[in-house]
């Protein structure tokens, strides 16, 4: 499955020399290697130009069963080392990135730890983005926030509240909390393009119009805007902790929360390093601050 591993990668990054410097070979390398994979398939794989790579229109209806036959072979590998006391394989994780910075990397450190001949990829994103990652098989599990039409399993970690990030100066920064419909005429900051989940369903299951401004992909830069008197951003506190920030950050009122867990796809169940990796992930982040 080497060659379709590195065609996935070269297709997910759109360039064969990102691909080569992944997998530690030469660009000629992997060039010569995704012909030989084409001459195996029988039909070309790839559309290449001066910008990158791309699929074939064929390339594009394999793509689903080549993710799913490399998970097959990688859970094989897993299971077979496991069998002969190695633990050994690959973890591909998506999650926001706020756990990625602010629980991942306890948990990390202590599965690293027993079981260094893990590899681990940390892919990081807004709920979208996780969802596409988990999708398209380039991801084994999604840590993100629950919503009813995810289509896997799913484990419960905590419950994170729903915050309101306001400028210092701002007349509601006084105030203990902040209600929705105190926000109707105020200028709003809305990360994930004004389609942030978690926001979404806070304000639709409130019954108050509320609009955003002004829009980002990532928090993070929304929040800098905030410090400049720019608007305001609603937000879960999680994502809000190790900021050096001037912005007063007080709780929606009536309290909101969502829940944040683990999603893990039928095709990851029974994997030896995802199994070992939710059960670290449900000992360690329930104690964190």
């Amino acid at each position: 499955m080497w060659k379709a591993q590195v065609f996935l990668k070269a297709v997910d990054t759109g360039s064969l020399s990102k691909a080569a410097r992944y997998f530690g070979y030469t660009p000629s390398g992997v060039s010569h290697m995704m012909d030989a994979f084409e001459g195996e398939i029988g039909f070309p794989l790839l559309v290449r130009s001066k910008q990158g790579v791309s699929p074939t229109p064929n390339a594009v209806r394999l793509i689903p069963l080549i993710r799913d036959a490399c998970g097959k072979d990688e859970q094989l590998t897993q299971v077979i080392s496991e069998v002969k006391g190695l633990a050994t394989g690959t973890l591909r994780i998506a999650s926001y990135a706020s756990v990625a910075s602010e629980w991942l990397p306890e948990v990390i450190a202590a599965f690293h730890k027993d079981y260094p001949r893990i590899k681990i990829h940390l892919f990081e994103g807004v709920w979208q983005e996780v969802a596409n990652y988990l999708a398209n098989r380039q991801a084994d599990i999604g840590f993100y926030s629950y919503f009813p039409t995810i289509p896997y399993r799913w484990v419960f970690l905590r419950k994170d509240p729903m915050m309101v990030a306001i400028p210092p100066n701002h007349p509601l920064a006084a105030q203990s909390s902040v209600s929705l419909d105190q926000l109707a005429d105020e200028t709003l900051i809305f990360p994930a393009y004004g389609a942030d989940v978690d926001v979404l369903r806070l304000i639709e299951g409130s019954g108050v119009k509320v609009e955003y401004s002004i829009s980002t992909l990532y928090n993070y830069p929304a929040f800098r805007m905030v410090e400049q008197g720019l608007g305001l951003v609603i937000t879960n506190r999680l994502i809000t902790q190790g900021l050096s920030t001037k912005m007063a950050l007080l709780p929606v009122e009536p309290a909101s929360s969502i829940d944040l867990g683990i999603a893990i796809p039928a095709e990851s169940e029974n994997t030896p390093a995802v199994e070992r990796f939710v059960t670290y992930a449900q000992r360690i982040i329930p104690q964190l601050p």
